[in-house]
């Protein structure tokens, strides 16, 4: 499939780039022990409906499209590349990154998106040391859950008012991203603040992340409008067949 193999450039050539950096790089997403044990606790079982639901949209799809799994493999290794490039913020316990979650969302629906996500996230912790097994469910809360669901309904919202596809894809790349730096100061806030004001300790970890994750979130917009336009004039035919585009808009 000629969707699977620009992908898989893609990924190649993100890998690369990944091998480049990450010998320097410091632990990503929210790090391993930074959170209570109760709030560790309290987003695991929180993200465990959610992936419930992409168990079951993933099994319901494929048994209609055998094609799907390999492509939701690939995307499964996007995600995990592209969110495997740094940005320290030293002040925020955690860094900035690029997500991929927005055009997953987008490509698969949020449902499958989480398990995307997930996979990309546990594989992370796991060989990396990039966020933690005691913080996963966390991590997948905010980038996994927030950045699909973002992403997706963002889409879907400009689609339905007829924004063309490649600004529709920025918006949605973009607070894809921004969904789930905002989430994650939440996140953060809420374990570390102890006796301190919640608000206070929020907007300044917002303010720590903006650096980073305002150019950061323009660029994931860039990319993941490049990947829908590139799909649209290579296999509007598939995206058809996931629902991103209708059979009327495609030429003949």
């Amino acid at each position: 499939m000629k969707i699977i193999k620009t992908l898989g450039r893609l990924s190649l050539l993100l890998f690369i780039e990944w091998q480049v950096t990450v010998s320097s790089a410091r632990a990503m997403h929210i790090s391993e022990g930074l959170l209570p044990f109760d709030w560790a606790v309290f987003w695991s079982l929180a993200a465990l409906p959610f992936l419930a639901y992409g168990l079951y949209r993933l099994k319901k799809r494929a048994l209609a499209d055998l094609a799907l799994k390999p492509l939701v493999g690939l995307l499964a290794a996007f995600v995990f590349i592209i969110s495997c490039m740094p940005v320290p913020v030293p002040t925020a316990g955690t860094c900035s990154h690029p997500c991929g979650t927005g055009l997953s969302g987008i490509l698969v629906g949020p449902g499958i998106s989480f398990l995307i996500a997930t996979v990309a996230l546990l594989i992370q912790a796991l060989f990396l040391a990039h966020g933690g097994l005691s913080t996963l469910g966390a991590n997948v809360i905010t980038m996994g859950i927030m950045g699909s669901l973002a992403g997706y309904f963002t889409f879907r919202l400009l689609r339905t008012f007829r924004v063309n596809l490649g600004m529709a894809g920025f918006l949605a790349g973009l607070l894809a991203d921004w969904a789930t730096y905002g989430t994650t100061a939440v996140v953060l806030t809420l374990g570390i603040r102890g006796e301190d004001p919640f608000y206070p300790l929020l907007l300044k970890i917002l303010i720590a992340f903006i650096p980073t994750q305002l150019p950061l979130g323009i660029l994931e917009g860039a990319m993941t409008a490049g990947m829908v336009l590139l799909l649209s004039k290579k296999r509007p035919d598939l995206l058809v067949k996931m629902r991103v585009l209708k059979t009327s808009e495609v030429a003949p």
